[in-house]
């Protein structure tokens, strides 16, 4: 949709992700993550921790059940998605407005760690597109080298 508002926002999970199905089965996520800006004093030549951002984050579908399974409390992560304003009205009568984040891709930040990253199957109903032969380069086209030339696989560079 246009006129969204898409943000990646990187920091830690301060809970651990919340699994829940809705009544017609669709899993959601939910969880919550605190970005704090670091800043560095150079007249105490200290780094200072600014005010941190915390943003409840939900995720769905076979991501949610993902993010789960994969990501616990602590974790540096990266969150990409749609920022969403929602105002309510507390039981005293106060209005309060949030900002929540709907997560498109969610991962670990592998700044200061390291993954082991196992692929899940397809589990949407649109079928799958064959796999071409890849012909071995990083960010070349699948199938036949368009570089080759009588008797050469290399790039011309």
């Amino acid at each position: 949709m246009s006129g969204e508002t898409l943000v990646t926002v990187v920091g830690n999970l301060v809970d651990e992700p919340e699994l829940k199905f809705t009544q017609g089965g669709a899993a959601v996520a939910k969880f919550r993550i605190a970005s704090t800006p670091r800043t560095f004093d150079r007249q105490t030549n200290e780094w200072k921790d600014g005010e941190s951002l915390f943003l409840t984050c939900s995720v769905w579908r076979q991501a949610a059940e993902n993010v789960a399974e994969s990501l616990t409390r602590g974790m540096r992560v990266i969150v990409y998605g749609r920022l969403k304003q929602r105002t309510y009205e507390t039981t005293d009568g106060s209005k309060r407005t949030v900002f929540e984040l709907d997560a498109e891709e969610v991962g670990p930040s592998l700044k200061n760690a390291t993954a082991s990253v196992t692929k899940g199957g397809a589990t949407n109903s649109a079928p799958q597109a064959r796999q071409q032969p890849h012909s071995g380069g990083y960010g070349q086209p699948s199938g036949p080298n368009p570089w080759a030339t009588q008797g050469s696989a290399q790039p011309p560079f």
